[in-house]
């Protein structure tokens, strides 16, 4: 439990005291992570060089890195494209072409097939926020509804597609096929994809009248086309925005937008906007590994295993372990590698069917993602948008009803199994 302290620490300093005060906004996610950082390497033990070692190896590891490069380019993109005028010109466009009434429906639906083709919720993001912050603000809905549609969007195709990593993970921890891994998992979140699409159906109802902005110089929107493109093509997502900085550039110098003083400047304030978020992340990645090292995980997985009772127990804790290891790591990929051997001894021993295993892991690990506000992808959405991180939370219908669906698909009898392929 003292290794656990931390996360503890953590979510009585952000989330337990902002809901006593009523206001997520008066206390900053940066000082919450730093005070539970700072306690995470007090409690820890040995020399303090060593213990500082242990939280810079989680702040500097390769895929807390990666995320940190992927905000500054994504900060240098989004300001760009707004200094050159064609995130305006997107809106227009969208408003333009798409019917009111199917407006959030048709931004939910484009998000889960971008995020399908490329595998990743954050490359989502980073592609539609601007484009959907720009229309809240045309349509006078609220920024964080917006968010939350795209973020759901983008955990779809973060829990189903191929070369999704969670899918990877999930497929191989288990040793099932990923065909029959997503077989089993399309039946899991479908009745949410049901509900959600009308949930986002009626309440664009109400978006029967506004008046759309003037569309005009289409060009300036050839960076942005392109990085929804070139996602589509499952290019990396550094590379698609840096070729989109350059165009922006190139674009905004031919549109007499921005001189080449002018551009450089547009980067460095689009990086500063996300100096936040890197900071947050950088902590949060310092204070988990300290977690990690110190066994908290470990003491998670041995209270959860202890007294598993039947198939349907056994699910349950490996559906708890891969969500509490989401909580304390705040990377689903991650979570899914730390529990992933354990979740195979536990379907060996029940025999359970290793395709929903797999989908279990995955689902789960998503709907925690889906919901944490330190996690990377309601950061980089909620900056783009410039709100609270947990102002979003509420209306994140897509990642809370696959929770609830993986639960019931538990609880539901298995009919007519068959033998798997391993």
């Amino acid at each position: 439990m003292l290794a656990l302290s931390p996360v503890i620490v953590f979510l009585l300093l952000y989330l337990a005291a902002s809901l006593l005060i009523g206001d997520f906004y008066k206390i900053p996610l940066s000082a919450a992570f730093l005070s539970a950082s700072i306690w995470a390497i007090l409690i820890t033990p040995g020399k303090i060089q060593d213990r500082i070692d242990v939280f810079s190896r989680g702040a500097g590891n390769s895929k807390t890195l990666l995320m940190v490069w992927i905000f500054i380019l994504a900060g240098a993109f989004s300001k760009t494209a707004s200094t050159i005028g064609a995130v305006d010109v997107m809106v227009a466009g969208t408003l333009q072409i798409v019917p009111p009434q199917l407006l959030f429906f048709g931004l939910f639906l484009a998000a889960c097939l971008i995020s399908l083709s490329i595998g990743t919720s954050v490359g989502t993001i980073v592609a539609l926020m601007p484009l959907a912050s720009g229309i809240a603000s045309s349509t006078g809905t609220s920024q964080a509804y917006m968010a939350a549609i795209i973020i759901g969007g983008a955990f779809f195709g973060d829990n189903l597609s191929f070369i999704s990593d969670t899918t990877i993970a999930s497929t191989r921890a288990v040793g099932c096929l990923m065909s029959d891994k997503f077989r089993a998992n399309i039946k899991i979140v479908l009745p949410a994809i049901v509900i959600v699409s009308a949930i986002y159906i009626f309440q664009g109802l109400s978006l029967s009248s506004f008046s759309a902005p003037e569309f005009s110089h289409f060009p300036k929107t050839i960076g942005y086309l392109l990085v929804i493109v070139l996602s589509f093509c499952k290019i990396n997502v550094s590379v698609v925005l840096t070729l989109g900085i350059v165009v922006n550039v190139i674009l905004g110098l031919v549109y007499g937008n921005m001189s080449i003083t002018d551009s450089l400047a547009s980067i460095g304030s689009g990086i500063d906007g996300m100096s936040d978020l890197i900071i947050i992340t950088l902590l949060a990645g310092g204070m988990l590994e300290v977690v990690r090292h110190n066994g908290g995980v470990d003491y998670l997985t041995a209270i959860l295993t202890r007294n598993i009772k039947g198939s349907r127990g056994a699910q349950f804790s490996i559906a708890a372990l891969v969500s509490l290891a989401n909580l304390c790591t705040a990377n689903n990929t991650i979570a899914i590698i730390t529990v992933g051997g354990i979740a195979s001894d536990i379907a060996g021993r029940f025999s359970l069917d290793r395709k929903k295993v797999a989908s279990i892991l995955d689902t789960f690990s998503c709907f925690v993602q889906g919901l944490i506000p330190y996690g990377a992808q309601i950061l980089m959405a909620s900056s783009i948008c410039g709100i609270s991180p947990s102002s979003v939370v509420p209306y994140l219908y897509y990642p809370f009803l696959i929770g609830l669906s993986a639960a019931v698909f538990i609880i539901l009898p298995e009919r007519n199994k068959k033998p798997e392929r391993q």
